[in-house]
């Protein structure tokens, strides 16, 4: 990340404030924490794709269109943003007076909300009511002149002096009082800050260390001038200036392309700015649309990598205490204990109204016909106006063709609510609700398996409280969830571009159907009960540019993307040495790997040659494909692997491919052969010596014995 400022100054937050206020009339859709230190609230403006409004406490604000992972449970603070922010109109933004304070008021049914950033200090995100009582504070705090906690009215800090409201007669009684100097007074005592403080004095050609008391009026007049101009570019201009260091700098922005290329060449930014910061270099300035843009340039990367850092960080801690294990244990049982009771719950209401469907069968068969009826002489629309004046229909859907209607109650009122399927009978709505009070009862006796495996880790992890650590080993985590390309083999190629195969016949159908994209490719070992593969044109790994200081010296941290190949058009244009890359791990999955040979053969081919449907008279097995037209084969390829060490997005994990790119990407790996060894003693031993997952390494490892040749990854 770059080293410039990274505390906004009054005049930042101005121009911020400016930059929302164009987001007015957008809707709030979830809040997320993906760091202690930073909140992102989605706005969704209409017909447009929705933006991140980032904040980095006491830091920085902006809007952000990037890709950022974010934790799958949202923290305490994100449920309470949720709760009361969620699908609510963002009607207003303001800053308080020239301090470093946003408000931002939001509006739905329940009222008016407001949310206050605050970016002095530590800073603060408070959630406030619609009379200014704080719902819920990012950190509670207690100043001297006022506290932020929750239940209490939210008093802002003392008002500061705004520039902006000066006049001749106040601006010399500010010089007068002052026993400082220039620059001194012009940055603490008028709310200048250092930066435009500086700029102030250039502008108006004045020493910045002279005595403040001293100027003459020629020179007030020059600062006067000089101010005035400042305040109109902020508050008449548009955009943003960036300063880079050098000249060398400022080329590899002008020639940086897509997004990586200009996160990298952004740590040549110096200095960034809604105006014109007159004292620096005037040659090395890049112009951007918004002081966001800006933002986003310099420390977009680092803040959308918060929710890996967050992970990271929490790898090589000596681990949350047993004490604390075991209550996340208990927390989680007793979860799924009132989960197995709500599955219960359901069950009961939809099986009685099913019952209640068939009870009063006439009825339903009534409301049915006649709505039919009524659609069909007219529309849904207009079915939609009239039904105001039906009793038995309390709306209409037209997209999804039902409606929900009332049963009668014993005195023939309107009672229960139904939804009812127009297309279909009333024995098939009732079976609808039978079906899922099944299918609720079901779920009620996974959640049961759950529970058990939940009582099965308590007594786990407290067998595993007593082995830790040894040097070099990352602290091995428990999952709860999977990255989708893990439910099948897979691989990272040259350029981080993933090869994902199937597992077995049902995968290999799966790997087809749902991860084989018109851009990917088909790769296929010659032989019979190969996994089938597909290389991805956009999905991959990246190396994270923003690491976390916790992890282990030669470890690579990574993460997930979905922007690869850019500029192309299908993985036909991939380089040649990327296909053969790819045959030989599908070669290498296959049981190539295990007959003895030295080199096997594959081929691949177009996704829309590869089809499930065969000449009359044949039939397929699960997992099988007919491939017509031409093949492009891949001879005499190796039958070796590689795995390496990393830590993806967040998570430690063992990433597989060919010994020539991951032993270019990753600084611990270990090269794997067919041999004598079998593959679970293999990833048994890599794991003790790694903390690398057992199940994790076992799934990266070829199907067969084999023998390992350890670079750093056993022993670093």
């Amino acid at each position: 990340m770059s080293s410039m400022r990274e505390q906004s100054s009054s005049f930042d937050v101005a121009r911020i404030v400016r930059e929302l206020s164009e987001l007015i009339g957008t809707h709030a859709r979830k809040a997320y924490q993906p760091h202690y230190e930073q909140v992102v609230l989605r706005l969704k403006p209409k017909g447009k794709p929705s933006t991140d409004l980032v904040i980095v406490r006491g830091r920085r604000v902006y809007t952000s269109n990037r890709d950022r992972p974010m934790p799958s449970n949202p923290s305490p603070f994100a449920m309470v943003l949720r709760k009361h922010l969620n699908n609510s109109r963002f009607i207003a933004v303001r800053q308080y007076g020239f301090d470093r304070v946003i408000e931002l008021t939001f509006e739905h049914g329940g009222g008016r909300l407001k949310l206050v950033i605050e970016l002095f200090r530590d800073g603060n995100v408070l959630l406030l009511d619609d009379e200014g009582v704080i719902i819920q504070p990012l950190t509670h705090a207690k100043y001297a002149s006022r506290t932020l906690k929750r239940g209490v009215s939210y008093t802002p800090p003392p008002e500061t002096f705004d520039p902006r409201q000066m006049d001749r007669a106040a601006l010399d009684e500010l010089l007068d009082g002052s026993e400082h100097n220039l620059i001194r007074t012009l940055a603490a005592r008028a709310n200048f800050g250092r930066v435009y403080g500086s700029t102030a004095c250039s502008v108006a050609g004045l020493e910045e260390k002279m005595d403040a008391n001293s100027l003459d009026s020629e020179q007030r007049d020059a600062l006067e001038q000089a101010i005035r101009s400042m305040l109109d570019g902020l508050s008449a201009g548009t955009g943003a200036m960036m300063w880079m260091s050098d000249a060398e700098a400022m080329a590899a922005w002008n020639t940086a392309d897509n997004e990586a290329d200009r996160d990298a060449a952004a740590a040549g930014i110096s200095e960034i700015a809604p105006i014109d910061l007159s004292y620096t270099d005037a040659e090395a300035i890049v112009e951007v649309g918004s002081l966001s843009l800006a933002y986003d340039a310099v420390f977009g990367s680092h803040d959308a990598a918060a929710f890996i850092r967050r992970e990271e960080e929490r790898l090589v801690d000596s681990g949350e205490d047993e004490g604390e294990r075991q209550a996340k244990l208990d927390r989680r049982a007793s979860q799924q204990r009132g989960a197995i009771d709500r599955f219960h719950e359901r069950a009961a209401i939809t099986q009685e109204l099913g019952k209640a469907i068939q009870d009063s069968w006439e009825h339903v068969e009534s409301i049915l016909t006649q709505f039919n009826a009524a659609v069909e002489s007219e529309s849904w629309q207009s079915v939609e106006g009239k039904i105001v004046d039906v009793p038995w229909i309390d709306s209409v859907n037209p997209v999804k063709r039902t409606i929900v209607a009332y049963l009668p109650d014993e005195e023939g009122e309107p009672g229960a609510s139904i939804t009812l399927e127009v297309a279909s009978t009333v024995h098939q709505n009732a079976q609808r609700y039978f079906e899922e009070a099944r299918s609720q009862k079901n779920k009620a006796k996974g959640a049961q398996a759950a529970l058990a495996g939940t009582e099965q880790a308590r007594e786990k992890a407290e067998k595993r409280a007593a082995k830790e650590a040894a040097a070099g080993r990352l602290r091995g985590r428990q999952r709860s969830r999977r990255f989708w390309f893990e439910k099948h083999r897979w691989a990272m190629l040259s350029g981080g571009h993933l090869l994902i195969g199937g597992r077995d016949a049902k995968g290999n159908d799966t790997v087809v159907r749902k991860h084989l994209g018109s851009n990917d490719l088909y790769f296929h070992a010659d032989l019979h009960g190969a996994p089938s593969c597909s290389l991805k044109l956009k999905d991959g790994l990246a190396q994270n540019q923003n690491p976390s200081e916790n992890i282990p010296v030669g470890v690579s941290s990574m993460q997930v993307v979905q922007n690869l190949g850019e500029g192309l058009e299908d993985a036909r244009e991939f380089p040649e040495s990327l296909h053969s890359e790819a045959a030989q791990v599908a070669v290498c999955w296959s049981r190539a790997w295990g007959s003895g040979g030295a080199a096997a053969t594959a081929f691949h081919v177009r996704p829309s040659q590869v089809s499930k449907t065969t000449e009359t008279g044949e039939s397929l097995a699960r997992g099988s494909f007919v491939v017509r037209g031409q093949r492009n084969w891949h001879r005499n390829l190796p039958l070796e692997l590689a795995i390496g060490m990393a830590v993806v997005n967040g998570v430690p994990m063992p990433v597989s491919g060919t010994p020539a790119t991951i032993s270019e990407n990753f600084e611990r790996w270990a090269k794997v052969l067919p041999g004598r060894e079998k593959k679970e003693s293999v990833a048994n031993r890599v794991s003790k010596a790694t903390g690398l997952a057992q199940d994790d390494l076992l799934s990266c490892l070829p199907p067969g014995n084999c023998s390992i040749e350890d670079h750093g990854l056993i022993q670093p």
